[in-house]
């Protein structure tokens, strides 16, 4: 009966990512979680930044609104704690101390901007929900901004570091567009090449597990029967299938929202570099994330 008590506590955790603001709303007892409501809104936010210089006027009111309707979730649900925090479009921009204070005037919300290092360890509290039996090495996870790739030691995270290779930079960097050019795929590949020969993280896997909203559209463009291993060769397909293809046909052919299918060629490039430069054959992605590690470490 205690252990019941104690699961139907709820907390909240959002995320204002570099290319979603997004809400998750679960009950937690420190060990397992339970979903119970997600509010996601698109923003392009790495993409903007990387493009702009800095968080434009329009993009913050969306800010505000997304994070004005978060708490007013929460508060509807009565969780017991709300917490909002910022990834790497939002460390980026020059203007972020200006947008945060604006949000917490107008929403009464505090948003942390978390470093690299705790999102790479946020994200390794989740992914052990659903991925701790699968024997991976190393941790991927890839937004709109930044990458995080962390060694995973026998349950435990060891070196990681963090690059500038998110789909909204390398977009920004390359020019890359569906269908994609020769010279823009070069570039991005290029681009992305170098970031992650400044990489301190030197494991090579044959299996690495995935965290993050790309690749998990990723996994839905090329799995919707649910199976979690991706072959580099699948990735490889899609690769191939989406950069010839016009943005409305990608959503269409692989049954992924619009915006979602605008990120699956440069993802596929990105997370198709990753597995040449550490070795790795086989991708397994969690349908978990910073998101359920900021509850699970919330309830713990």
């Amino acid at each position: 009966m205690q252990a019941y008590r104690e699961m139907t506590q709820l907390y909240a955790a959002a995320d204002i990512g570099s290319n979603t603001a997004h809400l998750l709303v679960a009950a937690s007892d420190g060990e397992i979680v339970m979903r119970v409501d997600n509010v996601n809104e698109w923003i392009g936010l790495g993409e903007v930044v990387a493009r702009r210089g800095e968080i434009p006027k329009d993009v913050a009111d969306q800010l505000v609104l997304s994070v004005f309707e978060f708490k007013r979730v929460s508060e509807a649900k009565r969780v017991r704690k709300l917490y909002v925090f910022a990834t790497e479009a939002m460390r980026a921009a020059p203007n972020h101390e200006e947008v945060i204070r604006r949000i917490q005037k107008e929403t009464g919300v505090r948003v942390e901007i978390i470093s690299p290092e705790r999102e790479a360890e946020l994200s390794f509290l989740g992914v052990q929900l659903d991925t701790r039996h699968y024997g991976a090495e190393l941790l991927f996870e890839v937004g709109g901004g930044s990458a995080q790739i962390a060694e995973l030691n026998d349950g435990e995270m060891g070196d990681k570091c963090s690059l500038k290779i998110g789909t909204g930079k390398v977009l920004a960097e390359s020019n890359l567009t569906n269908p994609g050019t020769e010279l823009a795929l070069k570039v991005a590949q290029q681009y992305i090449r170098t970031q992650m020969s400044k990489c301190s993280v030197g494991r090579k896997a044959e299996t690495a597990v995935v965290s993050g909203g790309v690749g998990r559209g990723l996994w839905r463009a090329l799995h919707p029967d649910g199976e979690k291993v991706i072959a580099q060769f699948e990735l490889d397909y899609l690769f191939k299938s989406v950069k010839v293809l016009p943005t409305d046909r990608v959503s269409s052919r692989f049954s992924v929202k619009q915006k979602r299918a605008g990120t699956l060629l440069v993802g596929s490039l990105i997370y198709l570099e990753l597995m040449r430069h550490f070795g790795v054959e086989n991708l397994v992605i969690s349908e978990f994330g910073v998101r359920e590690g900021a509850v699970l470490e919330m309830a713990r």
